[in-house]
């Protein structure tokens, strides 16, 4: 060696788990246990240098590979039957504050829990991220995300300064490129198509960058959201046998009106985010959940105006929650409403989500964006499927939640996400343990859905009152002709106008259509 030379340190090899070790059943599945697949290999990554070496062999090898953050992809994007090779990046959780980037890097496979925490009990930040707390910030923020503070602070990706990608070169070199928000960046684009298209599309992300487009400064207390110190949380619910066709639909119309009214980013009720769980009738009753900010002006008065606007016209008593709502264990304490400091409520929200605590639960799920409030064809599905007596499964509900205020500040083609002019969107879920019951579960939810937008196709179509659906609650259905008979391809449901940006992206770093699942992007034709 040279005088004065450094040895050039090899990369370690990751841990890698094949079907020999006794770890292999627990990592080839997701949290949705409809998907187990069966790969030559699972390597727990823990730097970008590592994803870079296994991409590159896998690619020589001619091995497909898909990448695995939190397991809680809702389809088989990465537990797919064909994967080769799983790269597992939840070693990768680290999150810190980095001052040459003036901003917080978060690696992919951080749980949103612990984003939070260290956040805030750090420098008094967060990011308005989503509420279950297992999820991680890999496929959480490339696509687009979603939380309880979207209506005061905008949706997770507003926040995301840069977004670090191992891709593939056309004759298969692995490449680590740093993309960011800056226009003068080169590589721009790609920090654009991580603001909302999804995972598993351009790359591996190995690392996020988060600071507020308005952040100034180098104090990284004040390079993102502080959160309210305080919340007020309020949950309550309308027993089913209190509520007949009338009444259940004009609470559910109720809803949407008040957000219909309530969506510019200017107006003082972007202190409230709302969730309205509509269980179907075995489980009980159907609940709302209440966040308001408790350090707004007035906002114990915000939250009674909108309790009242929910039940105007409606001569039936809320009680506590007793029953679960939707994904939510039962709140019965919250029926009175109660203040609690931000992170605790955090906590509690997120810890709170009983299905997603259980490792043994199968799924299927769909999704749809509101522009305006539900039409009387919409209202009257919910009530018929919601009260099917061919069902007795009470998990199986239709989850609405609050969308508008700042998310509404962003142009639909400043990022990926591209539904800024939602008011309201709706995720339609159903659980069940044993097997034997998925085909009745698939049944009620896609005659369910379908049924709901027949007059568009089976599809919530991109119109003045419905605008497509959302990426991070994937539905493979929306590709299927037997249940897509619009003209509306399943892209256009998940990226409207921004499609062709995002297959010239894909062209440009990933030619090889390296990075692919059932919903990927696709190259262009030409």
């Amino acid at each position: 060696m040279p005088q004065g030379s450094v040895p050039v340190t090899p990369t370690p090899a990751p841990v890698t788990v094949t079907p020999a070790d006794a770890r292999y059943p627990d990592l080839v599945r997701g949290w949705n246990q409809r998907y187990v697949s069966t790969p030559e290999a699972v390597h727990l990554v823990e730097s970008t240098a590592q994803v870079a070496q296994v991409v590159e062999q896998a690619v020589r090898d001619g091995k497909r590979l898909t990448i695995r953050s939190g397991g809680h992809c809702w389809e088989e994007f990465t537990f797919h039957p064909d994967v080769d090779v799983v790269i597992d990046m939840t070693r990768m959780n680290r999150v810190a504050y980095d001052p040459a980037q003036r901003a917080f890097a978060v690696e992919p496979g951080a749980h949103l829990i612990d984003v939070y925490e260290h956040l805030y009990r750090t420098w008094g930040v967060t990011v308005p991220g989503g509420t279950c707390y297992q999820v991680a910030a890999g496929g959480h923020v490339a696509g687009g995300g979603w939380g309880m503070l979207c209506r005061r602070h905008g949706l997770i990706v507003d926040h995301l300064y840069a977004v670090e990608v191992v891709t593939v070169d056309a004759d298969g070199t692995a490449r680590t490129i740093r993309a960011t928000r800056e226009k003068t960046d080169p590589h721009h684009d790609l920090w654009w198509a991580h603001t909302g298209a999804g995972g598993g599309n351009f790359g591996v992300v190995t690392r996020y960058w988060f600071r507020s487009p308005d952040a100034t400064g180098t104090d990284p207390a004040r390079l993102l959201p502080r959160p309210p110190a305080e919340v007020l949380l309020s949950a309550v619910s309308w027993p089913w046998e209190a509520l007949d066709e009338q009444s259940f639909t004009r609470l559910v119309h109720n809803y949407g009106a008040w957000h219909t009214k309530h969506s510019s980013p200017e107006d003082p009720n972007t202190a409230l985010c709302s969730l309205f769980s509509l269980n179907h009738r075995s489980a009980g009753a159907i609940g709302l959940i209440t966040q308001v900010d408790a350090t707004a002006p007035d906002a114990e008065q915000l939250l009674r105006d909108f309790l009242d606007a929910l039940t105007d016209g409606i001569d039936i008593p809320h009680e506590p929650a007793r029953t679960t709502l939707g994904e939510f264990a039962p709140m019965p304490d919250l029926a009175p409403p109660r203040r609690m400091p931000w992170l605790q409520a955090t906590r509690y929200f997120g810890t709170g989500n009983a299905n997603a605590n259980d490792p043994t639960q199968y799924g299927d799920f769909k999704s749809a964006y509101m522009r305006d409030n539900f039409a009387d064809t919409h209202t009257a599905a919910l009530y018929h499927h919601l009260t099917r007596e061919d069902l007795g499964n009470p998990t199986a509900s239709v989850m609405l939640s609050s969308f508008g205020g700042q998310v509404s500040a962003v142009d639909n083609a400043a990022t990926a996400s591209a539904h800024r002019e939602a008011v309201f969107k709706a995720a339609w879920m159903i659980w069940w343990t044993d097997p034997a019951d998925e085909a009745d579960s698939l049944t009620w939810i896609r005659d369910f859905y379908h049924g709901m937008y027949a007059d568009t196709g089976g599809v919530p179509v991109p119109d003045d009152t419905t605008d497509g659906c959302f990426i991070n609650y994937p539905d493979i259905d929306l590709g299927d002709p037997a249940y897509n008979t619009s003209p509306t391809p399943w892209h256009t449901l998940y990226f409207k106008d921004n499609y062709p940006r995002l297959q010239h992206i894909k062209k440009t770093y990933d030619p090889r259509n390296t990075f692919h699942h059932s919903q990927s992007i696709g190259l262009p034709a030409d």
